[in-house]
């Protein structure tokens, strides 16, 4: 059982800031900020869990089902994350790729403190078994200094795959589309420090600031850090209601507004970057439909253009009533991986994937999140984003493109180093 508070907070954007530095004595913490982004779909401008009192930590292997009894037997808040690789757990699927940042493939904790914020109001959950900490934390909180100076060194960033390389393999790529063998497939490829120390929260809080996504996490798990500027939801549930908005197509901002304006309207006519994104619209629906109450699976906005700080995006948004003959988990388990970071048809585009891409995926391409106790649950697409293993020492990042009949090497490769930007800069 919580003990549930409510206080007013006079300057909610300051007050965001002290809750991360705040947050950083705790070994688990997972902090969620939609940088007041407009969007229909949003419960809470922003949301702090930390201090696991219960967890699980897990590898692939069965790692769907776990989920679903220590989601049904807690029945309370769960925050944490599915890595790309528990597609292993669904089809005969593997993952033998290099890896240098070792994440469990499943990891939630059931956080002992948990404060959520919606406009000036903020909402404190805490355990009864700490409920007496609550009051004081407040004070801490609104106490915190926010203004640590953080000094570091630039960092060697080092690309995984060369020009050259990725050049050739989506050449390979577009050989089986042209085959048949696939209509589109995800392609992404990794850069990389090796023997670095880096600041996850300094450097959370530049690419936050560069970015300003809808979708921003900060997560801990003890020595593994994850730092995202995901503009990406994958699926979001409340009542029986399903929400899927995946992102295919993308187009360069530009400073001059006429430009920029141009680059929007040259995005959204785009036959290229339409038909990728009505492709994976399309697999989304299928995938919904299979946990989905019959004929409830609609496209409520097809191909819609939003912009970030970076660029341009194309996003659709489908949505479905869920059948009630299945769980949460199932949910999950019906529509993982997520059509935008694999391809269609799914399976085959994964295998794909994994014969022609040089890196393990992880969290990269996975998805981030939580659930509520009655079983709803909100998760974020793991793009734009820094991985770390502070034991390691090792940080990572990783882009992708959607690779389809119409696709130019070259122009393939630039939209990654385009998507690559944010992360390079905040690094070096």
């Amino acid at each position: 059982m919580r003990t549930s508070v409510y206080k007013q907070i006079s300057e909610p954007k300051l007050f965001k800031d002290q809750l991360l530095y705040w947050s950083q004595q705790y070994r688990e913490i997972i902090f969620l900020d939609s940088n007041d982004y407009p969007q229909e779909y949003s419960n809470y401008d922003c949301i702090l869990a930390v201090d696991a009192f219960t967890s699980i930590k897990t590898d692939y292997h069965n790692a769907f089902e776990d989920l679903k009894q220590y989601q049904q037997i807690t029945k309370d808040w769960l925050f944490g994350y599915l890595a790309y690789d528990l597609k292993n757990d669904l089809e005969v699927l593997n993952s033998n790729n290099f890896d240098g940042l070792y994440f469990p493939d499943l990891f939630f904790f059931q956080p002992k403190k948990i404060l959520l914020l919606k406009g000036n109001q903020l909402e404190i959950q805490y355990l009864n078994m700490c409920d007496d900490e609550l009051e004081e934390d407040f004070e801490d909180i609104l106490k915190q200094k926010t203004n640590s100076d953080f000094q570091q060194s630039s960092i060697a960033i080092k690309n995984r795959i060369s020009k050259e390389l990725y050049l050739d393999k989506v050449t390979k790529m577009l050989d089986h589309i042209h085959r048949g063998d696939i209509y589109e497939a995800n392609f992404c490829m990794e850069f990389y420090a090796e023997d670095t120390i880096i600041n996850p929260l300094d450097k959370f809080l530049k690419l936050n600031e560069i970015s300003r996504p809808p979708f921003a996490v900060f997560l801990k798990n003890n020595k593994h850090f994850l730092l995202s500027a995901t503009p990406e939801r994958y699926l979001k549930k409340e009542g029986e209601l399903l929400i899927s908005q995946p992102i295919k197509g993308t187009a360069k901002r530009f400073e001059d507004a006429i430009e920029d304006e141009e680059a929007k309207k040259l995005l959204a006519s785009d036959p290229k970057e339409r038909a990728e994104n009505i492709m994976i619209t399309d697999l989304v629906r299928n995938d919904l439909s299979r946990i989905a109450q019959k004929g409830s699976v609609t496209v409520s906005e097809l191909c819609g253009i939003y912009s970030f700080m970076q660029v341009h995006q194309m996003i659709s948004t489908i949505t479905a009533k869920l059948d009630t003959q299945y769980s949460v988990t199932d949910v999950l388990r019906s529509t993982f991986p997520m059509g935008s970071m694999t391809g269609a048809p799914k399976i085959s585009a994964m295998k794909i994937i994994e014969e022609l891409e040089e890196t393990k995926r992880g969290l990269y391409s996975g998805a981030v999140g939580y659930f509520t106790p009655n079983g709803d649950f909100d998760f974020n697409v793991v793009i734009r984003s820094i991985l770390y293993n502070e034991e390691n020492k090792y940080v990572s990042f990783s882009v992708g493109s959607a690779i389809t009949a119409q696709s130019i090497p070259e122009k393939e490769y630039e939209e990654c180093l385009l998507k690559a930007k944010a992360m390079q800069v905040v690094l070096s």
